[in-house]
Parts: structure tokens; C-alpha cells; sequence
């Protein structure tokens, strides 16, 4: 696993994801993809081209966008409702809620270029509030994939989900950390790197980040546990009470805010089951700035080297 993440090659999670539902489309007539003109964010071009009576293009209506997604999974249909996840989730919040959530319809919304990742564009496009807006509600699993291969299982597995869910992805380049084959197991961690002395649990973007700061630890003469928490919601429960009586100490790290998110799930399961000392790293309650995602997340304590510097600091907590 360590060798994986070391290659410097970074991939669009984005490209896995139409990937995978082009293989789906082409063995299941159901699968349909609605977007708010968002063809190109979404990467849905070849989809279009494949099926092109599949892909329902509503404009900048997310709201409505949402509205038909429920009316194609109640007609029998499994819609992939993408969009920009700042507006799939921040302006269709209410449909989500009704129409997703508490009727139990088979929607797939996957957020596109979540996070930081639209940096440039500023604090309107950042979505770092999705985990817990979308966390909150009942019925909708919450899904932040590490990379292209578990992004790839990630949407097979909804595919197959007879319900709601959510799929956060990020245009951000990431390196491989899972096999090809890898099999996608919602509310489950992955254990990428074992360690005594503390744990580090992250998501997304950051995976890969947790990972190189393990390394980094390692030199500082720190066992440093890295979990890969893909499923925010249902959380893994067990691995973070493991975790907890193991290592004594966990960090979380989240392109999100530090409100309501991987790490508010994480500290939700330590003090209910375990209280252990505890950092989440994130963003801290503030609109982020202009930049790029890589540029915000460096500055906002999350490089490898920020993140190894917090498990020190946790670490002095700890003893």
C-alpha cells in the first residue's frame, strides 16, 4: 500500500466515475444520468454519446434537477443526479430532504468537484458544509471515495443500493491507493497503515496526505494508524472504538468544515463509546478563501507535513 501512494501519478476521480457508469449504462438499460448543465464538470460526454436518450440535461435548476431524479426512480429508473456539490446540496437541500430522504427514493447524487476544489472561484463554490447538511438527514448514505479505484467500486456499489445515497467527488488529481479489484463496503474503514501510537482518520482528498504524514511520523519515531473512512454515514463504529482502545489518540482530517462532518462522526463515536484525546483537522468555522484546493488545504494545516506536526501536538495531549 505504501508504494502505491508514493507514485507521484495523480488521477481525476472524476474519469472513474464515468468510467464505471458507462459500464453500468451499457449492461442496464435503466441506468439514466440527470445534471444541471453540467456535461462537462461532470465529465458526462461519453455517457451522452453512448445513450444519448439516458441523459437528462435540466439546466441551472438543481432543485427541479433533484425533482426529476425522483420521478425517474419512481418510474423504475436508476438516475445519477450530478452536479456541482456546492449547489446539488446547498440549493436542492430541500428536495433532497423530501424528495430522497424521506420518500425513499433510488437516487444517486453525486456531488461533483467538491470541497475546495473550484478554489479559484471562491468561498461560493467551496463546498466544505455537504457532509453535514447531507449527514443529517435520515436514509441517505454519505460517501467521500479516496481515489479512482474505490471511486469506481463506490459507484457500482450505489448502482446496485436499492435507495438514496450520496457520492462525493473531487476534480483534485489523487494518487492510486487501492487495487483495481477493490471492493467497496459501505460503513466500513480500510486499515492502510497499523500503528500504536495514534490514529489518523481521513477521507477523499486527504487519504493519501494522512498516508505520506504517517511516513513522515514514522521518522519522528511516531506509530502512526491510518484509516481510509469513506462512508461518513453509517460511520464504522467498531473501527473507531478499535482505534480509540489501541492507539489512545485520533486525528481526523476532512476538506470540510470541522462542524458536523468526518470529524464531528468520529468524536460523536469517542465520546458515546471511548473518549480518547481527539483533534479534527479541517476548516476551522470560516468561509475559506480564494485559492486552489491544494494551496487552501496547506493552508489550513492539512499538507503532510501540517497534518504530521497535529499528531505531535495530539500526541503531547495524550501522555
Amino acid at each position: 500500500m505504501n508504494a502505491l501512494f508514493e507514485m507521484s501519478k495523480l488521477y481525476d476521480c472524476r474519469d472513474a466515475f464515468v468510467g464505471a457508469l458507462e459500464e453500468l449504462g451499457a449492461n442496464d438499460s435503466d441506468i439514466v444520468a440527470v445534471c444541471n448543465d453540467s456535461v462537462g464538470s461532470s465529465k458526462l460526454a461519453g455517457f451522452r454519446d453512448k445513450f444519448p436518450e439516458r441523459l437528462i440535461n435540466v439546466g441551472i435548476a438543481e432543485q427541479n434537477m433533484v425533482g426529476v431524479g425522483a420521478g425517474l426512480a419512481n418510474g423504475g429508473k436508476v438516475p445519477f443526479v450530478c452536479g456541482a456539490s456546492p449547489f446539488l446540496t446547498g440549493r436542492a437541500l430541500e428536495q433532497i430532504k423530501a424528495d430522497v430522504a424521506y420518500s425513499e427514493t433510488n437516487v444517486k447524487l453525486v456531488g461533483i468537484s467538491s470541497g475546495m476544489a473550484y478554489g479559484e472561484l471562491g468561498a461560493t463554490h467551496h463546498s466544505i458544509e455537504d457532509f453535514a447538511w447531507i449527514r443529517a438527514l435520515p436514509n441517505v448514505p454519505v460517501i467521500a471515495p479516496a481515489d479512482r479505484a474505490e471511486t469506481a467500486a463506490a459507484v457500482k456499489w450505489a448502482a446496485h443500493y436499492n435507495g438514496g445515497c450520496f457520492l462525493r467527488l473531487s476534480r483534485v488529481g489523487v494518487p492510486d491507493l487501492f487495487p483495481e479489484d477493490h471492493v467497496f463496503e459501505p460503513g466500513k474503514a480500510n486499515l492502510l497503515r497499523d500503528g500504536k501510537d495514534l490514529t489518523i482518520i481521513a477521507n477523499g482528498t486527504l487519504t493519501h496526505r494522512a498516508l505520506r504524514a504517517a511516513a513522515l511520523l514514522e521518522g519522528r519515531g511516531v506509530s502512526a494508524r491510518v484509516l481510509n473512512m469513506a462512508t461518513v454515514r453509517p460511520i464504522d463504529s467498531d473501527a473507531i472504538v478499535q482505534a480509540a482502545e489501541d492507539t489512545g489518540a485520533i486525528l481526523t482530517c476532512e476538506e470540510h468544515t470541522v462542524f458536523g462532518g468526518l470529524g464531528s462522526a468520529v468524536a460523536e463515536v469517542v465520546v458515546d463509546e471511548r473518549p480518547v484525546p481527539m483533534k479534527r483537522l479541517g476548516v476551522p468555522g470560516v468561509f475559506a478563501p480564494t485559492g486552489s484546493a491544494n494551496f487552501l488545504l496547506d493552508e489550513f494545516g492539512m499538507s503532510p507535513d501540517g497534518i504530521a506536526d497535529s499528531a505531535t501536538a495530539l500526541l503531547a495531549r495524550k501522555r
